[in-house]
């Protein structure tokens, strides 16, 4: 099994990826497997098979991508640990709490996207 994605990433930069870096690995990757599965690269039939694939990896848990566009995943709140309670250097966070994606992002509802079907 390849080493996670963070340590990858430290062998070859010598820093540990941000946020933003994760993301976009993540979000490429979902999007490599959907042209995979789609079996082309036209955007209706990818964007069709993104929306269908859950999302759940080192990024995001259980996400998903709606119709507006937005991927909704699970967040946290988290606490900065002592260091006595930090395993390593990069050991900073302890979650508190997991919030549900329905719960952390604006609900579909409320979206005023034009790709919104309004009934």
């Amino acid at each position: 099994m390849p080493a996670p994605f963070s340590q990858r990433y430290y062998k070859k930069t010598g820093a540990m990826p941000t946020m933003v870096q994760a993301g976009d690995y993540s979000s490429t990757m979902h999007y490599l497997k959907a042209v995979k599965a789609a079996g082309t690269v036209e955007a209706g039939a990818v964007m069709a098979k993104m929306r269908t694939t859950p999302i759940n990896d080192f990024f995001a848990r259980n996400g998903k991508i709606r119709e507006d566009g937005r991927m909704v995943h699970d967040m946290y709140l988290v606490e900065v640990k002592k260091p006595a309670d930090s395993k390593n250097k990069w050991d900073m966070l302890k979650v508190m709490q997991t919030i549900p994606g329905a719960q952390a992002f604006m609900p579909l509802s409320r979206s005023e996207c034009p790709l919104v079907k309004k009934s």
